[in-house]
């Protein structure tokens, strides 16, 4: 299912729905730009959102953009990290819903 060359796609969906594709590109490109949070710690935490989700596009381009940023191996596994106690930490809540009461 995940297949890297589907990324090419990217640009038939640009030419399908131009407006809400730029509007997406806009929002994008924000989201993750310099504000109140540096472009590096957005990147990281973009990073862990991502293998939250365990999307391996966003792994791969993020953790691309972190490191353009500034991000070093360390920061990344720590981002790493951060997620996976997320993911453990929903686990041990959700679990509460086996219990009966």
């Amino acid at each position: 299912m995940y297949n890297k060359a589907n990324l090419k796609k990217v640009q038939d969906m640009n030419n399908l729905a131009p407006e809400v594709m730029k509007a997406f590109w806009e929002f994008d490109k924000l989201a993750v730009a310099d504000g109140a949070i540096p472009a590096k710690y957005k990147e990281l935490i973009a990073v862990a959102v991502a293998l939250t989700t365990q999307c391996p596009y966003c792994i791969g381009i993020h953790t691309g953009n972190a490191r353009k940023a500034g991000a070093t191996d360390t920061e990344l596994v720590e981002a790493g990290m951060v997620a996976a106690a997320l993911r453990a930490g929903a686990a041990v809540t959700h679990a509460t819903h086996a219990l009966l009461s």
